[in-house]
């Protein structure tokens, strides 16, 4: 089909279909009917701060330990699901480089959605680099093979027109697999970036669309927030065990790298990278599409507005 789609037209045509059973079978909706100690006939947003201290700690017990800290992925993830996990596997870097999400992370995140039942857990990214390359090299590709989760190579046949409504962004190409997830985990590695300061949560996104990319780094903070309002996922887990601190988005040095050992998990996305841009010693008023994005209403960078909680590892 060649026209349009937007998510309320989608949402209409499951109402009628289903009579309201299929809400939950696209991403992007408000997910405020979660039943969980953090959601409830009103969300409760939340921070987590993961800290990796001890010497040889584990990636993947940190990761798991974040998420006890919100009771645990069931909260979020449901026996049967569809969900995507969107790392950022742009460049076709090696994970030490800090360029890419830290497959460690990745895996456990996908392990952690099929101890609660998932039906399938797919990986999706629409690359900058060759897709196969930017696999290998970040090591999504070997998570993949070992998991078993469904690593979705981005191409034409998957992008389609859908209706942004964005202030600058109005209609654009989306890659299909992210919006028909019925849970949607944004898994972005934290790094500095030559145009928008940081790219966080938030500006993960551009790799969930497809179309001209030098058009989407016009007015960048704007397009980041039109995007992250569309996309508005189930939560956000950024990765900051390694940042790149310099050189950004693709670096390709190890003295653009370093080492923080943290993981930022929370349900308000413009809450999530004002956590993860104080690794980099800003303030969140300082990057624009924090801003704007509390702006436009999709979060707060006010962090004293959240539930907080800190785990030590």
């Amino acid at each position: 089909m060649n026209h349009l789609i937007t998510r309320r037209t989608a949402l209409k045509r499951l109402l009628r279909i289903s009579g309201g059973l299929a809400l939950s079978a696209f991403s992007g909706w408000p997910r405020d009917g979660l039943r969980s100690v953090w959601a409830g006939p009103k969300k409760r947003r939340f921070i987590v701060e993961g800290l990796g201290q001890g010497e040889g700690y584990s990636v993947e017990e940190l990761t798991r330990r974040v998420f006890e800290a919100v009771g645990g992925i069931t909260q979020f993830v449901s026996k049967g699901d569809v969900v995507v996990v969107k790392p950022n596997i742009s460049w076709a870097r090696r994970p030490d480089l800090a360029a890419t999400t830290n497959p460690e992370v990745l895996e456990a995140v996908i392990g952690l959605c099929q101890e609660a039942g998932a039906r399938r857990v797919r990986i999706a990214d629409n690359t900058i680099n060759d897709p196969r390359r930017c696999f290998a090299l970040s090591g999504a590709g070997m998570v993949a093979k070992k998991t078993g989760a469904e690593l979705i190579y981005p191409r034409s046949s998957l992008m389609r027109e859908m209706k942004l409504g964005g202030n600058r962004l109005d209609v654009w190409p989306v890659f299909v697999p992210l919006v028909e997830a019925d849970k949607l985990i944004n898994l972005p590695v934290a790094k500095h970036h030559g145009l928008s300061s940081l790219t966080l949560g938030m500006k993960n996104w551009i790799g969930a669309v497809g179309g001209r990319r030098s058009a989407l780094h016009q007015d960048i903070h704007q397009i980041i927030v039109d995007l992250a309002q569309f996309f508005s996922p189930t939560l956000t887990l950024i990765d900051a065990t390694r940042i790149m601190i310099r050189n950004g988005p693709s670096g390709g040095r190890l003295s653009d790298v370093a080492t923080r050992n943290t993981l930022v998990l929370g349900n308000d996305q413009v809450a999530a990278d004002a956590k993860a841009s104080m690794l980099f010693g800003l303030s969140p008023e300082q990057v624009g599409h924090i801003f704007l994005g509390q702006k436009r209403g999709l979060g707060t960078y006010d962090l004293q507005q959240l539930d907080q909680k800190q785990v030590i590892l």
